[in-house]
């Protein structure tokens, strides 16, 4: 089995299209194919159900997805990790974030980051700190900055960042906004704004109330921070947010009030890594920029993104 095959293989599952994992590739369409039949017959299975328009894993395809990601994973460790010995950092950093993460200012911390290591691409993504977790543990990401959801184990660890409470935001004339404190059961007939339920925000307000035995409805879903803030300011519901979402520029005009009740989930967040022999060395030295200052004398890893 060639490396070349497994790489093909991926970009194909990645791109679910011929054609554009061979423009991304830069091979022809026809040497991405034969690659493609060489790995089914050795295989001896078919990969994918091919149609007109797109291409998808087959059962076989879907097992090997996972074994090929941590392969060339590993291979690109051992390159990586060999051109450090050599006194070099290159290679690709691949790095995923929820949006405005509290506990590092994600764009400070790449611009320190690229200062020091120019030959290293960066590539960033956000999602769900569910699917930066599962991405981590597969080898697709080096690093994620999110909130804990699994224990930590064979593949996955975790470091802690920062915590902060919970809280409630509403429009100032809300019936809410003269109280000093609210609980879950106060919030039970509310309509919420909030975020895709793999977001951490939003897992740890369901864990919230889940633990309180009160139910609530999520009748807005949006997946900016940007939208939940307007859609609260217009007075279309209320939100459940880490502390720091009530400090952004467009919060100003937002009431903001202690959550009781909910302190056995307070937001907790983490870079999420894989074990430290599977770490890159491209990882290894973002992290250690999470305890340093950049040129301006702050700390990547102490400030939030507001």
């Amino acid at each position: 089995m060639e490396l070349r095959h497994l790489q093909h293989f991926v970009a194909v599952a990645e791109d679910q299209h011929f054609t554009r994992a061979a423009e991304r590739l830069m091979v022809s369409q026809s040497g991405l194919s034969s690659s493609i039949r060489a790995l089914e017959r050795e295989l001896q299975a078919p990969l994918f159900v091919r149609t007109t328009r797109r291409v998808t894993l087959t059962e076989a395809g879907r097992a090997l997805l996972g074994e090929a990601e941590r392969v060339l994973a590993q291979v690109r460790a051992a390159h990586d990790a060999v051109a450090a010995v050599q006194g070099l950092l290159r290679g690709t950093l691949s790095l995923g974030t929820e949006q405005c993460i509290a506990g590092v200012h994600v764009a400070k911390l790449l611009t320190a980051f690229r200062r020091r290591h120019p030959d290293v691409e960066i590539r960033l993504r956000q999602a769900g700190s569910g699917a930066l977790a599962e991405e981590v543990a597969a080898g697709r990401l080096d690093l994620a900055f999110g909130v804990k959801t699994q224990p930590d184990g064979d593949q996955l660890r975790s470091v802690p960042l920062t915590s902060e409470p919970m809280t409630v935001l509403c429009h100032p004339t809300h019936h809410l906004a003269a109280s000093a404190v609210v609980t879950p059961e106060e919030l039970g007939g509310e309509a919420f704004v909030d975020f895709h339920p793999d977001w951490g925000p939003r897992r740890i307000t369901d864990a919230a109330f889940a633990a309180a035995g009160v139910r609530r409805t999520v009748t807005l879903e949006v997946s900016d921070v940007h939208s939940l803030l307007e859609l609260v300011d217009e007075g279309l519901g209320i939100a459940v947010v880490p502390r720091h979402f009530g400090l952004k520029r467009e919060a100003g005009g937002l009431t903001s009030l202690p959550l009781k009740g909910a302190g056995d989930a307070p937001y907790e967040t983490v870079a999420m890594l894989p074990t430290p022999d599977a770490t890159s060395p491209a990882a290894r030295a973002l992290m250690l920029l999470l305890d340093t200052s950049d040129s301006s004398g702050t700390s990547a890893a102490s400030e939030q993104e507001h």
